[in-house]
């Protein structure tokens, strides 16, 4: 007995040995799985934060999310607004508006879900439900694009994202909204039917399982006569209880038993649930809400029979008070271009391998060489420090007591002789510093890119109207100028050096921060090929007249014309402004979107204007007075208006440069220029001829004077920043500008009655039937733009049957009935 008991002792050791291996194994994979459910917890909740921040921050954020997320991470210049960092905001930018927007919400549900299965929670047919959920995911998405298609861009937030958008959009132009609207209700109900079981019973009183099971909702049976009476008494309660809204909601009581109680409502179950849970039904008073007065009044209706009056509770104004007489919402300036994109600042060249630094041995042999030259001049130097540019080195130095500044500036050549440098500048003294400045150009000069000046921090961050990105300063800081508080720009520079460069710079700081519903240019360039690479811009940010085909002005008699256009449209803004009595473009604006300003009086949205005009010289000496007065006119009145100048020549002589051109134009940009006398032309002060070219320039406004190297924009970077933003949904036409009529009344009318628009009866019927001439009517009534139903205005006019323009006032109507109207009509 006792060998065959240790016998069987024996036999048992090895399984129980395999089975404590067995559980160490089984231990590890659940600590395994543990640890990945809870890496799956804190990611879920990480994203959870991320989603929510995104919200908040997208503004501020949005500009810095168009680069990969290894090039995000990489620079340390970018900063993001976001709680969870970079990661994050680029995480929630790819779920909400590139993937499926809000609905991606629903993916946190998803990984909670998994997240509680690897901590071994019971979670029944989890891929049922997850199918169920990515198909729910989809169809959200789709459906906040379809409602919020219209304010896709507003912010920079989108409802249903990119995918859902564009689902909704094939949608629409395979059926129409319509058919979207009903394929997205049919799709939803389908997939309710489906995922609940008892959805159907909505649409039915009550379900009844054959043979009367138990368990069944009804309970109580009745005779068939009684049943048809309480049929008709829930259609009359379902009835009073009945909520008025776009879809109507209506709440099914069951049949009463005692006139306190009542039967269980269907209740909606998931058809995972195993067990059947009968829900106890408390009656309570239903809610019915109608309007009133213009308010909207809560009706408190009992579910049983009673001889109480209906009470009657007025809601508060945090409830919806005023339900007709709400505020309108702001007007958008953008929404007919909401889907425009910003262009992506990989569009720019990156000029970082060509990065090059002044070395310490350069630093010193230059310090040394300038205190030897002025100690042979017997000019003691107390102290000396050098700030290092990208293109130059500034050495300040401070001097003994009892030496003439002057002494130091006239030896200007000396030390640049001595330093075998290219060129010198000496500032003395340096304004606000009570030093004396010496700049020596560097050996190796760096070049600063534009997407670098793009990306910088103080660009992304700047609240400036029409904000302008130059280039570095001499301490390597971005150096960024508001266009506005110019308000006009002087240009000059010698033939390659920098200046149709300078040029594309200020039109790029501005395309990347500007909608083309803000800002419109008008580019006159007589050498017909610089600022031709803007052409395809047109029906985005250009300015025209209405019958010149090209958008580039390359004529000298259509510059006339256009100078003296944008005069007009300086008058009628300043018309509009003192209208509204706003002092400024800005004031004006912000009522227009505040709905201050009614159409209907000629109001509408005023985008600033940038005129840019290149070769100048060659407009003053082919047309001469004609082009200095119109220019004059606009730089002195139009800074209010919004509209600003530009003007670049390669020589700034004095016969070009005139003293009215100067006296309004005090903000000036000096590249290298061959003589000091043209640097004084240009800036009032030396130093231009002093430059070293290749971007090196001078910027003075008022009495201040910076020098900066100018950002590098080559040809190829202009090219692909035109394309990327020529491809997208654009305007019908240019912005078109007044119609200029010359002396010779011939110019810019040209009103022809035989190629009347296709509105012109239909207008001139409305303009009559009303007794009112406007154009904001007739762009109303017919749903066309602006600046088509101002040609329609123009060619009423000539027709004689409405009068001319009056400022913001409507035009007189001179035909008083339809029957004369016609007859002119049929004459025409």
């Amino acid at each position: 007995m006792a060998e065959k008991k240790k016998t069987s002792i024996n036999k048992i050791k090895p399984k129980t040995n395999n089975s404590g291996s067995k559980e160490g194994s089984k231990v590890r994979k659940e600590k395994i799985k543990v640890i990945f459910g809870l890496i799956l917890m804190v990611f879920t909740i990480y994203l959870l934060f991320s989603f929510g921040s995104f919200l908040f921050n997208a503004d501020a954020d949005q500009s810095k999310l168009h680069i990969s997320w290894l090039n995000l991470i990489k620079n340390p210049n970018i900063k993001v607004e976001n709680i969870t960092g970079k990661t994050g905001a680029y995480l929630a930018d790819v779920f909400i508006n590139r993937w499926f927007g809000f609905a991606s919400f629903l993916f946190l549900y998803l990984l909670t879900l998994y997240s509680l299965k690897l901590f071994n929670r019971r979670i029944p047919s989890l891929l049922t439900k997850t199918i169920r959920m990515l198909i729910l995911i989809i169809w959200l998405s789709v459906a906040l694009g379809f409602a919020f298609e219209i304010n896709y861009a507003k912010s920079s937030i989108y409802p249903g994202g990119t995918i859902g958008y564009y689902i909704a959009i094939w949608l629409d132009s395979m059926i129409g909204k319509v058919g979207t609207f009903f394929v997205l209700l049919l799709f939803i109900l389908i997939y309710l039917v489906i995922a609940v079981e008892n959805f159907i019973s909505l649409f039915k009183r009550h379900i009844l399982p054959k043979n009367n099971p138990e368990g069944s909702l009804l309970k109580h049976p009745k005779p068939e006569e009684e049943n048809e009476d309480d049929d008709d008494e829930d259609e009359k309660r379902t009835e009073k209880i009945k909520k008025p809204g776009k879809d109507d909601i209506i709440f099914e009581t069951g049949k009463k038993e005692e006139p306190h109680t009542a039967t269980s409502p269907t209740s909606i179950i998931d058809d995972e649930d195993d067990d059947f849970e009968e829900e106890e039904y408390i009656p309570q008073n239903k809610i019915v809400e109608q309007k009133s007065n213009d308010k909207l009044i809560k009706t408190i209706a009992p579910e049983q029979d009673s001889d109480d009056p209906e009470m009657v509770v007025e809601m508060d104004e945090v409830s919806g008070e005023e339900y007709e007489n709400q505020p309108m919402e702001d007007y958008d300036p953008t929404l007919d271009l909401s889907k425009y994109e910003y262009p992506s600042i990989d569009l720019l060249e990156d000029y970082s391998h060509l990065k090059s630094e002044v070395s310490d041995e350069e630093l010193i042999e230059n310090k040394n060489k300038i205190v030897e030259t002025l100690r042979n001049f017997k000019i003691e130097i107390v102290k000396i420090k050098a700030t290092i540019g990208p293109t130059v080195t500034l050495y300040e130095i401070i001097p003994a007591q009892g030496i003439r500044i002057s002494k130091i500036k006239n030896l200007e050549d000396d030390i640049a002789l001595s330093l075998s440098a290219l060129g010198i500048r000496i500032i003395a003294p340096i304004p606000g510093r009570g030093t004396i400045g010496i700049e020596v150009p560097n050996r190796q000069p760096q070049v600063v890119s534009m997407r670098s000046i793009i990306a910088s921090r103080k660009f992304q961050e700047t609240t400036a109207e029409l904000p302008i990105a130059m280039g570095r300063t001499i301490s390597n800081e971005t150096f960024v100028f508001d266009l506005t508080k110019m308000p006009h720009i002087l240009v000059a520079g010698a033939t390659g050096q920098g200046k149709s460069v300078g040029l594309n710079a200020i039109i790029t700081s501005l395309l990347y921060k500007k909608h083309p519903s803000q800002v419109k240019f008008v580019f006159i360039d007589p050498k017909k090929v610089e600022l031709n690479l803007y052409a395809s811009l047109e029906k985005h940010f250009l300015a025209k007249l209405p019958n010149l085909d090209e958008p580039i002005i390359t004529d000298v008699e259509h510059v006339k014309a256009t100078l003296n256009s944008i005069g007009i449209e300086m008058d009628n803004r300043y018309d509009l402004l003192k209208a509204a009595h706003a002092r400024n473009v800005k004031e004006y604006n912000k009522k227009f979107i505040q709905r201050k300003l009614n159409p209907e009086k000629g109001h509408r949205y005023l985008p600033y204007i940038v005129v840019v005009v290149d070769e100048f010289a060659d407009l003053i000496m082919t047309a001469g007075k004609e082009i200095e007065f119109p220019i004059a006119r606009i730089a002195q009145l139009a800074r209010a208006i919004g509209i600003h100048m530009v003007i670049a020549t390669q020589r700034p002589s004095t016969n070009i440069i005139t003293g009215v051109i100067k006296a309004n134009f005090p903000s000036r940009i000096a590249f290298k220029v061959a003589s000091m006398i043209d640097s004084r032309t240009i800036l009032d002060h030396p130093g231009a001829n002093q430059l070293i070219g290749k971007g090196d320039m001078l910027f003075a406004s008022g009495s201040e004077i910076v020098r900066l190297q100018c950002a590098l924009v080559d040809t190829p970077e202009v090219e692909h920043i035109c394309e990327y933003i020529s491809t997208q949904q654009s305007y019908a036409t240019a912005y078109l500008l007044p119609e200029y009529i010359g002396e010779d009344g011939e110019m810019a009318g040209l009103v022809d009655l035989n190629q009347k628009d296709e509105f012109f009866d239909d207008a001139a019927r409305l303009v009559v039937l009303n007794q009112q001439g406007s154009t904001s009517m007739i762009q109303r009534k017919f749903s066309i733009g602006y600046n088509r139903a101002g040609r329609i205005m123009d060619q009423l006019e000539v027709a004689g049957i409405v009068g001319p323009s009056e400022g913001s006032k409507a035009r007189k109507v001179l035909y008083q009935d339809e029957y004369s109207l016609e007859q002119l009509l049929n004459s025409l």
